[in-house]
């Protein structure tokens, strides 16, 4: 049964749908209630947890005005899900090469696409496509592309691609048996560069104007400037960047399954969304930046993906357009224990028996990602049952992870 709990500790209330919340967290969500671009209250999903710049799993309304460090690096991180014409009796009763198949089309951790084998390509033209509006950023603000090495072939050669972390390209089974294929992935190197270079920016900007905050990552940039100008334009430009990355993503991981599957074609368009983001939006009666730092929009009839662990279960959702979250909701189960926690907590034995039946990297590589290092995602659903409604209830059965 959904949870609502409303705080009031700073200038304007926060409404929390969980009870659990540890205080780093907490107290980062006090921290944004005191700024004076907050109006009306801020958001907390039941999957919230402590998050560098800002609460993850949080919706921060602001008036003319965006908090770099709230967007954070990974610009656009989201998901992307569609349903196959398979269903369970298609699948090989070992799933290894699939798994394989996959890693060989996708590169996954810090690798990326090779150039040579981009080059002439529809890969190649579809970076063409995004490069004249990064080089009119770049040219404002050289310093973004001296903050990453070989920053041209790198962008490029990075769509396409997995990453690390959390990322992941599932192959999960519905309530019906149907296949699904699903996966994570955002904006890449390039991503985290724009938003470190913005972060920085908006710190030196607070500081020459002498406005006093509760937390240097919570500088902002406000509207009439033309930083905050270029940031949204460089905002705007990583967002996109990480749906196409989704769109390659899933082109890829459905070559790399033909081979070794029955013929299929996809059933059901897919769902790309964001679920770290800023948009623009209508609430209380004001015009507003909403910022969903680890949350999906889930307006009334709105379709958004939430995932659990690599060893639980995750779901196709329909948002309910509940006003009091912003027609949001969480975006994953969300952490339990940091990554350093869960090493330390944690062994192989662990891994393997929370992700048994699961086709996926069970080696220290990935501990960090152990289910057990997640909240319930179960919990997590039942106490947002305000937000939105459940679709279809997906247990993964193949993951892979960088």
């Amino acid at each position: 049964m959904a949870i609502q709990l409303t705080l009031n500790k700073g200038r304007v209330p926060i409404k929390i749908w969980t009870r659990e919340l540890e205080n780093d967290a907490l107290q980062q969500l006090i921290n944004l209630s005191r700024l004076s671009i907050v109006p009306h209250h801020i958001a907390a999903m039941p999957d919230v947890h402590v998050g560098k710049g800002a609460t993850v799993g949080s919706v921060i309304p602001t008036i003319a005005a965006i908090i770099p460090a709230a967007v954070g690096v990974d610009i656009g991180c989201g998901m992307c899900a569609v349903r196959l014409t398979l269903n369970a009796r298609d699948l090989p009763d070992n799933l290894h090469g699939i798994r394989s198949a996959i890693e060989a089309a996708v590169p996954v951790g810090f690798n990326q696409h090779e150039r040579s084998k981009v080059q002439g390509s529809a890969h190649a033209r579809q970076a063409r496509r995004m490069s004249d509006r990064l080089d009119v950023i770049v040219g404002k603000h050289p310093g973004i592309m001296k903050m990453q090495r070989r920053f041209n072939e790198t962008w490029a050669c990075q769509l396409g691609t997995l990453g690390g972390g959390n990322h992941f390209i599932e192959l999960c089974l519905d309530e019906a048996g149907q296949v699904w294929v699903m996966l994570h992935s955002g904006s890449r190197g390039i991503g985290n560069v724009i938003g470190r270079y913005f972060i920085a920016a908006a710190q030196k900007d607070i500081r020459r104007r002498g406005i006093a905050l509760p937390d240097k990552d919570l500088a902002y940039l406000g509207e009439g400037s033309a930083l905050f100008d270029d940031y949204v334009e460089a905002l705007d430009w990583a967002q996109d960047y990480a749906m196409e990355n989704r769109r390659m993503l899933l082109a890829l991981t459905l070559e790399s399954l033909a081979p070794g599957l029955p013929s299929f074609k996809v059933s059901a368009e897919a769902i790309n969304c964001h679920h770290n983001y800023v948009a623009r939006e209508d609430h209380f009666g004001s015009r507003l930046y909403i910022t969903r730092k680890g949350a999906i929009r889930a307006s009334a009839g709105e379709l958004g993906i939430i995932p659990g662990s690599m060893g639980a279960k995750s779901f196709i959702v329909r948002g309910l357009g509940n006003s009091a979250s912003y027609c949001s909701c969480s975006h994953g189960a969300g952490r339990r224990m940091s990554r350093s926690k869960a090493k330390r907590h944690f062994d192989l034995r662990d891994l393997a028996a929370q992700t048994e039946g699961v086709e996926c990297r069970k080696d220290h590589g990935v501990i960090d990602e152990i289910p057990g290092a997640y909240k319930d995602i179960d919990e997590v659903m039942a106490n947002q049952d305000d937000l939105v409604e459940i679709v279809h209830t997906l247990k993964q059965v193949l993951c892979v992870k960088g």
